[in-house]
């Protein structure tokens, strides 16, 4: 008995059809397209968020407020367009405070620092957590701005 062998269906050349036709390789690399944009526009912005900047600062400002509370000496916090960090009177001097969370910090690449009338500022706080000057502080990155007001009293607004 002979078995029927199937045979591929032939081109009008004679060969065997092998491979995708241009439609099926356009939908796929339009699929992998689509795939690949909602992957980048899922990814977080690695300077992490304008907002998340200013918290962190406004957290940092009020720990070192604390910090004159608790140590029962002054502190300051200075702020100036590259950055903030901490200091502490020490015997009549003004020494940076070191370590977490009193490290000098610098802004996140792209992040202005823009203070009220000024280039910089220091803010001290008294024993009593009262601050020596108001400060008015607004990042910017693009077009994205947040407030950032500490007040005499040694309170902190986000997002005023």
């Amino acid at each position: 008995a002979k078995v029927a062998k199937a045979r591929m269906p032939m081109l009008a050349t004679g060969s065997k059809s092998e491979g995708f036709t241009l439609i099926e390789l356009m939908v796929v690399i339009t699929i992998i397209g689509v795939m690949a944009a909602s992957v980048v526009l899922l990814f977080p912005d690695p300077r992490g968020s304008l907002v998340s900047e200013a918290e962190r600062f406004a957290a940092r400002a009020l720990a070192v407020r604390d910090e004159a509370v608790i140590g029962s000496r002054e502190t300051a916090l200075l702020v100036d367009r590259g950055g903030y960090g901490f200091e502490r009177r020490r015997k009549g001097v003004w020494a940076p405070l070191e370590g977490k969370p009193f490290a000098r910090a610098g802004w996140s690449n792209g992040t202005d620092a823009m203070i009220a009338d000024s280039t910089s500022a220091r803010v001290t706080f008294d024993p009593t957590g009262l601050a020596s000057v108001p400060l008015h502080l607004t990042l910017a990155r693009g077009n994205e701005r947040i407030a950032i007001d500490l007040e005499t009293d040694g309170t902190i607004r986000v997002g005023s």
